[in-house]
């Protein structure tokens, strides 16, 4: 019955929005990560060229340049995952305080709706920031696995080691790579769902703008053009 009171607080156009929001969400993900052979996906694309990556690693000597890669892939999900605690924290602290937050919501909007619907609102932006952390944790785990992998790759190719070693060190790199980007989605829609603060229709506006953003850099981007070794027109 309290879930039930607390739900009373928002209307059709809020729960349509917020259905809207999570769909799109979900359904952007399985368009970009199963996107069809005949019009791949930067991310598809980018399989391809990380098991490239370690075939070319069978051969290199040195492989100071392939550690130093991983190093840098790592750093980058080290770096969001220091961001999403921060802004989870920060998000508590927030609910924490009752008064600073019916502060916050009376300055953005002229409503006056209970402290309940406002950490309501924020709760859902910080449960995709949650998933974004765990995705990046997991992601940097794996790019660790990766490395002891690519360790193991015999240099010689005449070892029937060698391109099996290479194989499963790809498994791991394109895992980890799409946890990654898991985890970037979770925070584009995160800062998409910030509007619906600001009321409904800002919410749908948004989670339509940051479709449109995702769409456009995995299906009709420079950088996928390039990665499909198509010229600028």
């Amino acid at each position: 019955m309290e879930i039930l009171d607390r739900l009373s607080h928002f209307g059709p156009m809020d729960l349509g929005a917020v259905l809207l929001w999570g769909l799109s969400w979900l359904l952007i993900g399985i368009a970009i990560e199963k996107a069809p052979p005949s019009r791949p996906s930067v991310s598809t694309l980018m399989k391809q060229f990380r098991h490239e990556w370690m075939r070319e690693l069978i051969t290199r000597q040195p492989r100071i340049f392939d550690a130093s890669i991983l190093s840098t892939l790592r750093q980058g999900t080290t770096f969001f995952a220091s961001a999403s605690m921060l802004a989870i924290g920060g998000g508590l602290a927030l609910i924490g305080n009752t008064e600073r937050l019916l502060g916050i919501a009376k300055d953005l909007t002229l409503n006056t709706a209970p402290a309940v619907v406002w950490e309501v609102k924020i709760l859902a932006v910080l449960l995709l920031v949650t998933n974004a952390f765990l995705k990046f944790v997991w992601s940097h785990r794996l790019f660790g696995y990766c490395a002891v992998l690519m360790a193991a790759v015999p240099n010689d190719t005449s070892d029937p080691r060698a391109i099996e070693r290479a194989d499963q060190a790809a498994g791991l790199n394109v895992t980890a790579a799409r946890s990654f980007n898991r985890g970037m989605r979770s925070l584009y829609f995160a800062l998409g769902g910030l509007p619906w603060l600001l009321g409904a229709v800002p919410l749908i506006v948004a989670t339509l703008a940051t479709v449109l953003v995702l769409w456009r850099r995995e299906f009709a981007s420079e950088s996928r053009r390039a990665l499909m070794g198509q010229t600028k027109p």
